[in-house]
């Protein structure tokens, strides 16, 4: 079935703001005499739960913390760090490949529209895409509301559709929507399992967009060989 369209993740995707945002609350814990546990991160990553989930987790050891008062700071701190930021290596040449083949584009996202829209902006990327799914809007992943909106709003079918995500939560959001998905960890969750996916990569500069959907038109290949791609 030839490829339609392609909905990309944000956060850790398109652009590594997991690595600032990750920066930013190990800062907060040292500030308070605690070590952030990354077994902790790693159960929320890709979630709409992180910053409930670490504030959870830091008062836990700080019984006294306010987390309204650290709030405003703490997300300075994030803009701080992200203001250097670019799009991940390989992630324009890919969005410039898919508009040259004529494919439509989607972020699906469990961050707000708030957060993504503005980066979006920022790292010249919004003119790119068709639709901008976020999770104040949706149902966060890894329910897979965020994708079939996705679907809805680029008017393509699930076996047309491909996902890039970073982490196992994003994979199971998108084939729980019925897409194929392609798992390009960053330096954050390149350790986690990635079993559902049917392709890994290790970065966007690793196979050209056109190649992957080569690969994805082709005859099956037999036994052994990935599904879906």
């Amino acid at each position: 079935m030839p490829t339609r369209a392609l909905v990309f993740d944000f956060d850790g995707t398109l652009a590594d703001t997991e690595s600032a945002v990750l920066r930013s609350w190990r800062e907060l814990f040292r500030e308070h005499g605690v070590e952030l546990p990354m077994e902790a991160w790693y159960a929320v990553i890709g979630t709409q739960h992180t910053t409930p989930a670490m504030f959870a987790l830091l008062a836990e050891h700080v019984p006294d913390v306010d987390p309204e008062a650290l709030r405003p700071r703490t997300r300075a701190r994030v803009f701080e760090l992200l203001e250097t930021l670019g799009p991940r290596e390989g992630v324009r040449s890919y969005l410039d490949a898919a508009k040259d083949l004529g494919l439509a584009l989607a972020v699906a996202s469990s961050s707000s529209g708030a957060w993504v829209r503005p980066h979006l902006d920022r790292l010249g990327l919004a003119g790119y895409f068709d639709a901008v799914l976020t999770g104040d809007r949706h149902r966060a992943k890894p329910d897979p509301d965020l994708y079939l909106a996705a679907l809805d709003a680029l008017g393509t079918r699930a076996e047309e559709t491909i996902a890039f995500e970073d982490t196992p939560h994003g994979v199971t959001a998108a084939k729980a929507a019925g897409l194929t998905c392609v798992a390009v960890p960053n330096a954050i969750t390149e350790r986690l399992d990635f079993g559902q996916a049917d392709v890994v990569l290790p970065s966007f500069t690793a196979k050209p967009l056109e190649a992957l959907l080569t690969r994805r038109a082709a005859p099956p290949a037999g036994p052994g060989t990935a599904a879906g791609l």
